[in-house]
């Protein structure tokens, strides 16, 4: 193994041979790192965290007690084979968290991205695709080959089907069971989720312009009104519309997906 001089590791910790632990990283009680295990610099496990597998944590990372990070997909199609977990910058990793390896059927990588909340109890899954800036609130469950991405909030007690893409600043209610697509900045929430609006609390905390906004609010009004089918009318929007953000709705609607999309109610 390979331990910095200047980490803090304490006594009860077991640090397999093959280990990297970075400069600054602090190890507490009873934690078990694996032997494929790199920890960057200035990463904290609080005690009785184990992580495994071919995991990657990347540097000021804070991951909290009973965490188990890295470990075997839950996926019975899984037979042993190599894969890996990397996790970005700045995390906050609760109590009790699970994030799994990535599958070969599925890429072969988990990937985490910077800067995310991840409270009490929630699942990541294999090969699960989390972009930067997500929190995922207490006891919610993003199943394998997901795409999350940035600045999404995902409420508690929530589930994300495997395969679902859930476009960037987007929110989840809490108690939603998500078995479509959604889009970027749509607001999710039911308990059998249904896009019912925008997340113009996000938008505007992240400082969009009005006209963007208004934007936005006509092009919600097209999808969920206009005539045609979903991408039909996605289409069209393209066309009326110079805002960049009803653009990378438009981008989002006619990209690849192996999920339907959840349509305005």
């Amino acid at each position: 193994m390979a331990v910095s001089e200047d980490a803090q590791v304490h006594s009860s910790a077991v640090i397999e041979v093959g280990a990297i632990v970075g400069e600054g990283c602090v190890v507490g009680p009873f934690c078990v790192i694996g032997a494929n295990v790199v920890l960057k610099e200035r990463v904290e496990l609080k005690s009785h965290v184990v992580v495994s597998g071919h995991t990657e944590i990347g540097s000021d990372t804070v991951v909290f007690s009973f965490s188990v990070i890295g470990e075997v997909p839950q996926d019975l199609k899984f037979k042993g084979e190599a894969t890996r977990l990397v996790i970005g910058e700045r995390n906050r990793i609760r109590e009790h968290v699970t994030m799994n390896l990535g599958t070969d059927g599925g890429g072969g990588l988990t990937r985490v991205g910077n800067d995310g909340l991840f409270m009490a109890g929630c699942h990541i899954a294999h090969d699960a695709q989390i972009g930067n800036h997500v929190i995922v609130v207490n006891s919610a469950a993003v199943a394998g080959h997901c795409v999350i991405e940035d600045d999404v909030i995902i409420g508690g007690l929530c589930g994300i089907h495997q395969f679902v893409r859930v476009g960037r600043g987007a929110i989840i209610g809490a108690v939603s069971m998500v078995t479509n697509d959604v889009i970027p900045y749509g607001l999710v929430q039911g308990p059998r989720g249904a896009l019912d609006g925008l997340n113009l609390v996000g938008l505007k905390r992240r400082g969009v312009a009005r006209s963007d906004i208004t934007a936005l609010r006509a092009a919600f009004q097209m999808l969920a009104q206009g005539e045609g089918a979903f991408q039909e009318r996605a289409k069209r929007l393209s066309e009326d519309t110079e805002s960049v953000y009803v653009h990378e709705i438009v981008e989002f609607v006619l990209g690849n997906t192996d999920r339907s999309f959840l349509t305005p109610g």
